[in-house]
């Protein structure tokens, strides 16, 4: 049967561009069909505008903090609407240099703007502004990401709530906001709006911030968002919003019974869905629960059918999306067989101290049964650190004892998502703590901090037996070196 295209890779988000480019890359005829505009949650309302937001905050921040580096401490002067031009500027320079229709279409795909719905597995149909009309191809890439999610609590409907999705479009700076979650964009707005001069408090049910990540590396994190004034609420439920004014009381539920907090703004950061409500799935017989259903090639139970990012629900991170869609698109066009590389994911969540995790966790890989010994080294032993008065963290990096293999890593710190980015190379390729050890790394760096936890092998492995050994044979004079357990060196 003849098609109209090779490849239609349905959303235009991370997932979608990097799904698009590589089937035209591998010669297929391919459409691109998006709903709003190019770039989606990414560039619009999460990863691009949030690390704006946070590097203002930041400079805000330091200003305040300038005793720190021998200069005066004082209060900034901000401008809120300024701040959130600048966030938009951004955004929209990174639309027009990575983004653009006009991108895609010179490298050969073909883009169309309305929503998609399945019609039978081969075929979609298109609605834009009030038309139709019917394409059918040989594969499929469903790349729809994810929005929002907001339980439904009572009383929700009645406030003017904000998300992730609303949050930069707000051009005054609320003097106070609840934030209901404690993951990584609650954490990422709270220490932003914080810094920027609101009143901030977080609610989540969990005993403390990311709860996904580890504990200790979280921690660093939790004491500064204290530090930076912000209140959580932990524990604890949100039961009941009510408008009242121009003020919103949000009823808490915690070990200490019912309390009600009063706030100007509520943002909420519990989560987000997969889109697939206007796709249609049934007609093409594709499974989803929770998102799209696909197996480690990133393909559905309908042979020809794939699905990457978001809205298979597996991760929510930018790069699994683009890697997603790597795999995905490889397996329809070229048979390659690739799968979803699990074992060596990466996150960090964009704070000050960022928080970074890789690979299995420490309760993971004890559960699992491994063999594996925990091999950290503070940021208050890395020379950069000291220098730039940030010497608030922790490298931790599990291993094997004997060989150095890295099985996973957390990391809270200055630049934890680029030391992160190295421990994964490293993780991906083989390469042994032994291996990093040996390698030069340039003095003085946060880097050097990688190596300096993988010396830590070499102190785990120290042997007195065959330190008394060349002792012996060659005359040496010198003590013997004893480490205790769990010294760093």
């Amino acid at each position: 049967m003849a098609y109209d295209y090779d490849l239609i890779v349905i959303g235009g988000g991370a997932a979608g561009l990097t799904g698009s480019g590589l089937g035209v890359s591998l010669g297929a005829k391919t459409l691109m069909v998006e709903s709003e505009r190019l770039g989606g949650d990414c560039t619009w309302y999460g990863c691009v505008p949030s690390k704006v937001l946070l590097k203002a905050a930041k400079a805000a921040q330091t200003i305040r903090d300038a005793g720190k580096y021998g200069l005066i401490d004082s209060e900034p002067q901000i401008d809120f609407a300024k701040v959130i031009r600048h966030v938009h500027d951004l955004r929209n320079e990174i639309y027009e240099d990575a983004d653009r229709p006009e991108i895609y279409e010179k490298m050969g795909v073909e883009v169309a703007f309305g929503t998609a719905s399945f019609i039978d597995p081969h075929t979609i149909e298109i609605e834009s502004e009030g038309s139709r009309r019917s394409i059918t191809s040989r594969y499929f890439l469903i790349a729809t990401g994810a929005k929002a999610f907001v339980p439904p609590i009572e009383g929700i409907e009645s406030i003017n709530y904000l998300t992730n999705e609303s949050l930069f479009e707000v051009d005054s700076l609320p003097p106070r906001l609840v934030i209901v979650g404690g993951g990584p964009i609650g954490c990422e707005m709270a220490q932003s709006f914080a810094r920027l001069g609101s009143d901030v408090t977080i609610v989540d049910m969990a005993d403390r911030v990311l709860p996904r990540d580890d504990a200790e590396t979280a921690g660093y994190l939790q004491q500064q968002l204290v530090k930076d004034g912000v209140t959580l609420i932990l524990k604890a439920g949100v039961k009941k919003f009510e408008q009242r004014g121009d003020t919103v009381f949000v009823t808490v539920e915690d070990d200490g019974g019912m309390r009600e907090l009063e706030t100007d703004s509520v943002l909420m950061a519990t989560g987000r869905r997969a889109n697939v409500r206007a796709l249609n799935l049934e007609s093409a017989g594709v499974e989803f629960d929770k998102g799209v259903v696909v197996n480690e090639k990133c393909r559905t139970n309908v042979r020809h059918i794939y699905a990457s990012g978001d809205v298979t629900g597996r991760y929510q991170f930018t790069h699994m999306s683009e890697h997603m869609s790597k795999v995905a698109v490889t397996n329809a066009l070229s048979k390659f067989p690739l799968k979803i590389d699990s074992k060596h994911v990466p996150w960090v969540t964009y704070t000050e101290p960022e928080v970074g995790h890789l690979g299995a966790t420490r309760e993971e890989l004890e559960k699992a049964g491994e063999s594996f010994l925990e091999y950290r080294f503070p940021y208050s032993r890395i020379d950069r650190a000291i220098t730039d008065s940030e010497a608030n963290g922790l490298i931790k990096v599990y291993g094997r004892r004997r060989s150095g293999k890295i099985l996973g890593a957390d990391i809270a710190g200055v630049a934890a998502g680029e030391l992160i980015s190295e421990l994964a190379v490293a993780m991906r390729n083989g390469v042994s703590l032994r291996n990093i050890s040996d390698t030069i790394h340039p003095y003085p760096s946060y880097g050097l901090g990688v190596r300096r936890v993988a010396d830590q092998w070499y102190v785990k492995n120290h042997s007195t037996i065959v330190a008394r050994l060349l002792k012996f044979v060659f005359r040496y004079r010198g003590p013997l070196l004893e480490f205790e357990p769990g010294q760093i060196v």
